[in-house]
């Protein structure tokens, strides 16, 4: 075997052992975070109290999450640049790269502080613009939520760059343990709280457990070798400029892709009440397996696609994005089945109790619903995007996701306010929204490296045929199974869809299925 297949062997075999790791740690991250939303969800149900909660968040989370989260601008730029200026791993960073650590973070700090505190000031009238349609008590409400989260705003951009610096570094399981945090603080202050019919507990505890992912990380980082020393130097700074230049486009455009959201509050606003709660709950629900395999499988392949570039390796980058790719595909299509047919029992189990009621699980339900169309577009158009960043290039992106918000009003206001859909016209936007991203980025990516599409869409088309009679065997089963309990009925279900999935995929030769046979095989004769 040549020296470069054995490079590439190790490469997939690391990816793949890094993949499983992450997943693991991502399902115990998603469950907590389901626990939480559970909890959430039977004190506050969905009424104008959780709706007020979830208005506010969105706009810390664009820090939180959107920036500053795994997959978010600040992580992605900090990958991009540092990886290319640490080759060794074994060694402590020098003080090269310590002094630009240092300058990073003291600029992101000052850009959040700023952004933290407009919104503290403005919080009234931020909130009365995005939900314009709501009555000026949910308006009133959801300010006070967001004055209470404004320090959200300055631990967003901290968290991104230790993120990056931790997944350069190949420490995978901290970036994807620490929001499990912020999840554990919520369940317990909400279950501690009396009498907080304001729901204001939520926000403090959203507060303080974004701050203690900021605590668990900071030791991590010293460890490494990373020290805090203020640095003010941005001018002449070749490495800062670098990262400032694919940073800036991505953060425009992560802050194209939370008007998206805001677009969706707005036309939500005019709906009934609790359904921007439900439309939070649904989608809380899609993220849990579509998450764990986008985080599992890209976390591990943006350093190496970042390496291959600088290699000039295109055959590299395209094989393994079009393994990445095409393992997200085939592990998505029984995801979107699971919805199809056991969505609603899905809901129904997970938060029907207290004062979330029968009413609130068909309005998720019909959220989740159009929701699910956009699993395949999603995976592919985060998975890209990633490509486009180890090029240093996040302006395409960002102009693509500048288009596509005309795409959501209009989708938004044909579905809501012409046709009186109810929350299912905003989630079927977002799909429709999500595959027209999806197909431009990857259409423009052949201006930078010819990929083998085609290899990758053939066996995409193979794959939903298997899952289309996936679903209508296992939709006739779910009919006749109509008087078992939800929990019997999802046990039952979900054991032939995955039987008959995994049998008509190897029936048919489906690329993938012969390597999972082999490695469950390998797994149960080990045991």
């Amino acid at each position: 075997m040549e020296e470069s297949e054995v490079k590439k062997t190790e490469h997939g075999t690391g990816i793949l052992k890094a993949a499983w790791m992450i997943a693991l740690v991502t399902v115990l991250s998603k469950l907590v975070g389901f626990l939480r939303d559970v909890v959430t969800a039977k004190y506050y149900g969905a009424s104008i109290v959780s709706d007020a909660y979830f208005y506010a968040y969105q706009i810390p989370s664009f820090a939180i999450i959107l920036l500053g989260g795994v997959g978010g601008p600040f992580h992605s730029a900090t990958v991009a640049v540092f990886t290319k200026l640490i080759p060794d791993l074994d060694k402590k960073p020098t003080e090269f790269v310590n002094r630009l650590y240092n300058t990073f973070l003291v600029l992101s700090v000052l850009f959040f502080s700023a952004l933290g505190l407009l919104c503290y000031v403005f919080s009234h009238q931020i909130m009365g613009i995005i939900i314009s349609n709501g009555t000026p008590e949910l308006i009133s409400l959801a300010a006070l939520h967001l004055r209470i989260m404004t320090p959200v705003f300055i631990v967003g951009g901290i968290v991104g760059i230790y993120y990056g610096l931790l997944i350069t570094y190949k420490k995978f399981m901290l970036p994807n343990f620490s929001p499990m945090v912020m999840s554990v603080v919520i369940i317990v202050a909400v279950c501690m709280a009396k009498n907080d019919n304001l729901g204001l507990v939520l926000a403090w505890a959203t507060t303080i457990g974004a701050i203690c992912q900021f605590l668990l990380q900071f030791p991590q980082i010293r460890k490494i070798g990373f020290r805090f020393r203020p640095n003010f130097d941005f001018k002449h700074n070749v490495e800062l400029k670098s990262l400032c230049e694919l940073l800036i486009p991505a953060v425009f455009s992560s802050t194209i892709g939370q008007l998206h959201i805001y677009v969706d509050m707005f036309f939500t606003s005019s709906l009934r009440e609790g359904a921007w709660t439900a439309l939070g709950y649904a989608n809380r629900i899609f993220q849990f397996p579509v998450g764990i395999l986008v985080t599992a499988f890209l976390v591990p392949l943006f350093p190496l696609f970042t390496r291959l570039v600088a290699q000039k390796d295109m055959d590299g980058i395209k094989s393994y994005f079009n393994k990445g790719v095409g393992l997200l595909f085939f592990v998505a299509i029984p995801i979107i089945v699971g919805i199809l047919v056991l969505g609603l029992d899905c809901v129904r189990l997970v938060f029907e109790r207290g004062a979330f009621t029968y009413s609130d699980s068909l309005m998720v339900f019909d959220a989740l619903l159009y929701l699910s169309f956009s699993i395949i577009p999603y995976v592919f158009r985060d998975s890209i995007t990633r490509v486009y960043y180890a090029f240093d290039d996040s302006k395409t992106p960002f102009m693509i996701a500048t288009s596509s918000i005309i795409l959501k009003f209009l989708f938004n206001y044909i579905f809501i306010s012409r046709l009186g859909w109810q929350i299912g016209g905003i989630t079927l936007s977002t799909s429709l929204v999500t595959l027209y991203n999806a197909v431009i980025l990857g259409v423009l990516m052949s201006k930078k490296v010819k990929m083998a599409y085609k290899d990758l869409f053939m066996n995409l088309l193979k794959m939903s045929f298997v899952g289309f009679i996936t679903l209508v065997i296992c939709y006739i089963s779910a009919m006749f199974a109509v008087n078992l309990s939800i929990i019997l009925r999802l046990i039952l279900i979900g054991i032939e869809m995955a039987a008959v999935y995994l049998g008509l995929s190897y029936l048919f030769k489906v690329n993938y299925i012969g390597e999972i046979f082999s490695r469950i095989l390998s797994k149960v004769k080990r045991v």
